[in-house]
């Protein structure tokens, strides 16, 4: 390598460098992803809201990583309150009657998502509606509980989201409401509430939906005086039985499978991982073409029938042998009129001579004169050079013509 290109090795590397160091000093963006994972310390993770599940209801808590049909089919005799929090749950026909069916028993549903089905809220006989934002300027939305016992003058504020969830009641049968939801402009004109926490009576037993879900995760809970929300809503678990924690129904992952994990979730390792990679690029670019062997050229195996034959032919014809090289080639004479004419030995020669005849483009009288010949030399002890090569032009035109040539 010459000098140049060690100056452009040089240039390369120290960019390279430049652009790890630029990544590895910058401030790690913050993961907004809405898991609900009890585990994660994500913005929107849970473990602040299992920390305090903990620490209100002691061992009544229980955590059900299945699914709420496998859990209630092989507990049958659970009682108490099945608690959901999620972005999006969608149980399906069967499993959220079998739900229902437990809560009918006198137990209670608490679910909080930003989406239901359809199913559930025709059953509950609600409607979801969705507010939306302003399109000039951003609008806040103001969350309050109604329960006088729970500060129903307080607001809570959540500026992430730019729409937000409510219930509409279809049916005859009032809803009991537990928290509304405002939009206030930016010249703090309140405007209509909206119920976007609201309990239902089903059977023996009660059904809670909250259109929040974010009011559980870890941002909400530790900005402000926020916490004092989520422990309203906590108030309405049933505290004397068995809450059971649904950690099944998640967006995120609560455990993590893949070693790698570990590598790229870990700043230190993540960019020892990436050095590697560079590495064994860069040894490629550079040691990998001078490193590589020649590819050997392999030529063909030739054609050795035409010389093995002519060899074979010169040490008999050294030998002085012309009646064994005689009967030889009379023999492949016979091969050849067996496989190219498809005749066998002679039987009848009249009926053999005009058959050869017929296929070959050659006369009877021909035929019968070749073959004539071959059986002189057969019968005879010795058989002359001469003789030999009359022999082998005889054979030779009779192939020539029989090929049209």
């Amino acid at each position: 390598m010459g000098k140049k290109g060690g100056v452009y090795i040089v240039i390369m590397v120290l960019t390279v460098g430049l652009l790890m160091l630029m990544q590895y000093t910058k401030p790690k963006e913050v993961n907004w992803f809405p898991s609900y994972v009890s585990k994660h310390k994500i913005p929107y993770g849970t473990v602040v809201l299992n920390d305090i599940l903990q620490q209100l209801f002691g061992d009544k808590t229980k955590e059900v990583n299945i699914p709420p049909f496998e859990f209630l089919n092989d507990n049958s005799d659970a009682k108490g309150t099945y608690f959901f929090v999620n972005d999006q749950i969608e149980f399906g026909e069967t499993e959220l009657y079998n739900l229902l069916d437990w809560v009918s028993e006198g137990n209670r549903l608490f679910i909080s998502a930003d989406n239901f089905e359809e199913k559930l809220l025709d059953t509950l006989e609600l409607k979801n509606e969705r507010l939306y934002s302003g399109l000039d300027h951003m609008y806040s939305h103001k969350h309050q509980l109604v329960n006088p016992l729970l500060n129903p003058q307080k607001e809570y504020l959540f500026e992430k989201d730019n729409y937000a969830t409510y219930f509409q009641n279809q049916g005859d049968v009032p809803m009991t409401i537990i928290g509304t939801m405002t939009n206030t402009d930016e010249d703090e004109i309140k405007t209509e509430k909206f119920y976007n926490v609201i309990k239902r009576s089903y059977g023996e037993g009660e059904v809670i939906l909250s259109t929040f879900p974010k009011a559980f995760t870890n941002y909400f809970i530790l900005k402000e005086e926020n916490r004092n929300y989520t422990a309203g809503l906590l108030s309405y678990l049933d505290s004397s039985r068995t809450i059971y924690i649904d950690n099944y129904y998640k967006s995120g992952k609560s455990v993590y499978t893949s070693p790698m994990y570990i590598f790229l979730n870990t700043k230190e390792f993540k960019w020892a991982y990436y050095l590697v990679l560079i590495g064994v690029v860069l040894y490629i670019v550079f040691q990998g073409k001078r490193k590589q062997r020649p590819i050997p050229v392999v030529l063909p195996l030739k054609n050795q029938t035409l010389a093995f034959t002519r060899t074979i032919a010169d040490m008999y014809y050294e030998k002085g042998d012309s009646k064994a090289m005689a009967e030889h080639k009379i023999d492949y004479f016979m091969e050849y009129i067996r496989s190219k004419f498809y005749l066998g030995s002679i039987g009848n020669e009249k009926e053999f001579y005009h058959n050869l005849a017929a296929r070959s483009s050659h006369s009877p009288e021909e035929i019968e004169k070749l073959f004539s010949f071959i059986e002189h030399l057969r019968n005879r002890e010795n058989t002359s050079n001469d003789e030999l090569q009359k022999l082998n032009s005889s054979i030779e035109k009779f192939k020539k013509q029989a090929h049209g040539k």
